[in-house]
């Protein structure tokens, strides 16, 4: 199991086997995540949202915003 140490100014080295792991380089952010029973899961939060770009692809049809908004509405009036 890795460990760190707490310093005065609330900073902590991450292990190396950590930064391995997690893909981690010199600058990269990461993210603290709340668990339940006050655990945190630690993430690379390394990766911008530019790197979404392609994931989905083009819609076959083009829709207007009229009907995306009658769309919006009519889901909205059946909640």
């Amino acid at each position: 199991m890795a460990t760190a140490t707490l310093t005065s100014k609330g900073q902590i080295t991450i292990p190396a086997q950590v930064r391995i792991a997690l893909g981690l380089e010199t600058g990269d952010r990461i993210e603290f995540v709340e668990m339940e029973n006050g655990q945190f899961a630690i993430m690379a939060a390394n990766h911008s949202v530019h790197s979404l770009k392609g994931l989905i692809g083009k819609p076959a049809t083009v829709v207007s915003l009229d009907e995306m908004n009658a769309a919006i509405a009519c889901q909205g009036a059946k909640s």
